[in-house]
């Protein structure tokens, strides 16, 4: 999940469809309109101070949420802090790299949580602990100024460090929140081209189809042939056939009708 000004809130669920949401306002009322009521369970996510709200407002209702953090955000935070200093940073740097190696050779073994948990347990928790030991060492020791670059990213990695770490418990969970980067890039590259939407509707209608391409493309299908066939479609449609035209349904079907292979 990550947050964006006037494009407020985009969510993703492995395996499922991308919902971009679009909001006037960053606050944490936001998450209520977006995350059903009764859903329990890990959200995965950066730093901003609205989820922490949004979780505690959850566990006073009784609907527990335990939030993940997202590696490559405190990652980003030391690459800024090389001109600052380093070599401390390039430490860091270098420590990260070894927990994204470990991550990348279990993508290429397709691994399960089993030996996804296996390797974290024995490789990434001692990688975790040996960074852990000396940022909170440079923290108390005052070892950098608490503005400059490398302060700034020492004091944000320590304040997200217990749900920087949900992924070393929880096998399903990933080692950051790229999936919904990687959503988010083509907007974010061509905003300043797009800079104004008009009033809020016009936002919203672009939500829409933020969610309808970006969710084709996750699903491994062409944007264009998709909603072609689904507005050509649509108007003999009944309201309880919609289900079977979004974009992971449509794909599923498309792939069941495919000639098969003698």
């Amino acid at each position: 999940m990550e947050d964006r000004p006037g494009l407020s809130v985009v969510a993703h669920r492995p395996g499922e469809d991308v919902l971009f949401e679009w909001y006037t306002t960053r606050e944490a009322k936001c998450l209520d309109k977006l995350i059903p009521i009764g859903f329990s369970g890990t959200i995965q996510c950066d730093g901003y101070s609205a989820y922490d709200r949004f979780a505690r407002h959850r566990a006073i209702e009784g609907k527990p949420i335990l939030l993940a953090g997202c590696w490559a955000h405190a990652r980003r935070g030391f690459y800024e802090a090389l001109d600052h200093a380093p070599k401390e940073a390039g430490w860091v740097l270098i420590q990260i790299g070894h927990l994204y190696d470990i991550e990348r050779n279990l993508r290429r073994q397709r691994a399960g949580s089993v030996l996804r948990d296996a390797y974290r347990t024995s490789q990434s928790v001692p990688i975790c602990r040996r960074i852990q030991r000396v940022l909170q060492r440079w923290y108390l020791t005052r070892h950098f100024l608490p503005r400059s670059t490398m302060g700034k990213a020492v004091s944000y990695t320590l304040a997200q460090w217990e749900s920087l770490e949900v992924y070393l418990k929880e096998p399903e969970i990933e080692i950051d929140n790229n999936l919904v980067e990687n959503a988010i890039r083509p907007t974010a590259l061509g905003k300043k081209n797009w800079l104004f939407f008009g009033d809020a509707d016009a936002g919203q209608r672009s939500a829409i189809i933020y969610s309808i391409i970006e969710s084709c493309r996750r699903h491994g299908i062409e944007p264009y042939t998709y909603l072609r066939d689904v507005l050509t479609r649509l108007p003999t449609m009944t309201n309880r056939q919609i289900k079977d035209i979004v974009p992971k349904a449509w794909a599923e079907a498309i792939r069941n009708t495919a000639p098969r292979a003698a």
